[in-house]
């Protein structure tokens, strides 16, 4: 556990102390290692004699879209399996002669694709996982691909059944077999978790239709439609696999996705356009785009960033939804932690 003295520490206490989360580990290092790491308060305030600890399993929801489909859609552009600027419907037969024939991976990954901003999944198309799926790519786009900048689950759900189409694999066993298992990530899985895992889980909010606080079942509610497991969320992590994921992205493991990937991806690729994009990333908030650091975050309250130029990056989960849906709080904090990573 990192010492008392520790920034980390100190700003993350104060945060729990002041009602923004029950409790949230962390962890910050360069190419080579760990700098600092440790968790603050508690893994459940139901349970005030179980502390948040550094091993804690954290349903990271969007996270998911860093950790498997963006690192995924990686290895499949570096095998030469997939075209960024080709047009979906010119090879893939799914999206022939609906509205998402004409957008492209690359649009998808800079969320320039036009597609609708909520998900709405079941309201729209029921609870049928290929219905779903079909429902998806015949919607309308709001826009021509390309006109503008808007953030949107719906892209890396479509990338996800991309990946599957161009594999015939699904995105879990992806996931697992190209990313987490060479880069030693044992901690990470899609949900549901077992029972011994969901132990060591932080909980989140409270779901009317179970009766219960979500607790190794994922919460964005697109995911446990389709499963557990998709594009938009379903991934639990810790913050140790995600410091190997992300000292991958500065010093790469052969066989995993490239350094040619990292780079292009964490670049500028929206143009003029606003707010600017990299390839699923995006530049941290109160960073410009030369100042290289580059984040993504999840809405259960979990972050992770990484700077190339600087050689560091940074992870930090929390599960503040148990308390509140309001992001502010956490914004704010997350702020003050990204200044202390990238100093």
């Amino acid at each position: 556990m990192a010492q008392r003295s520790d920034p980390f520490e100190r700003l993350l206490d104060d945060a729990v102390r002041a009602g923004v989360t029950p409790g949230a580990a962390w962890a910050a290092g360069d190419a080579l290692t760990t700098r600092s790491y440790g968790a603050v308060g508690l893994l459940d305030p139901a349970h005030p004699g179980e502390p948040m600890r550094a091993d804690t399993l954290f349903d990271v929801a969007s996270l998911t879209k860093i950790l498997a489909v963006w690192a995924v859609t990686g290895t499949l552009v570096d095998a030469g399996k997939l075209d960024l600027s080709a047009p979906l419907g010119s090879y893939w037969p799914e999206a022939a002669g609906r509205p998402a024939a004409g957008v492209t991976a690359h649009d998808l990954l800079t969320h320039t694709a036009g597609l609708p901003l909520r998900a709405n999944l079941r309201h729209l198309y029921g609870s049928d996982p290929q219905d779903v799926r079909d429902g998806v790519l015949a919607e309308p786009l709001r826009h021509r691909p390309g006109e503008a900048v808007a953030y949107t689950d719906r892209a890396a759900l479509i990338l996800g059944y991309l990946a599957e189409h161009l594999t015939r694999q699904p995105l879990p066993r992806l996931a697992r077999k190209r990313i987490w298992d060479p880069l030693a990530m044992a901690e990470t899985r899609f949900g549901p978790l077992d029972a011994a895992a969901r132990e060591r889980c932080a909980p989140t909010e409270y779901d009317e239709e179970s009766g219960t606080r979500l607790k190794g079942t994922v919460h964005d509610f697109s995911a446990r439609l389709l499963g557990g497991a998709c594009g938009i969320a379903g991934v639990f992590t810790t913050t140790a696999d995600i410091g190997r994921f992300l000292r991958h992205l500065l010093t790469p493991v052969p066989g995993v996705f490239s350094a040619d990937w990292t780079a292009a991806s964490l670049r500028v690729r929206t143009g003029p356009l606003v707010p600017p994009r990299g390839l699923f990333w995006h530049p941290a908030p109160g960073t410009e785009p030369e100042d290289d650091v580059w984040a993504h975050f999840g809405f259960t309250g979990t972050a992770l960033w990484v700077s190339p130029t600087r050689g560091r990056w940074a992870v930090l989960l929390t599960n503040r939804l148990y308390l509140t849906r309001d992001p502010g709080p956490l914004a704010r904090v997350r702020d003050v932690f990204r200044g202390l990573a990238f100093p």
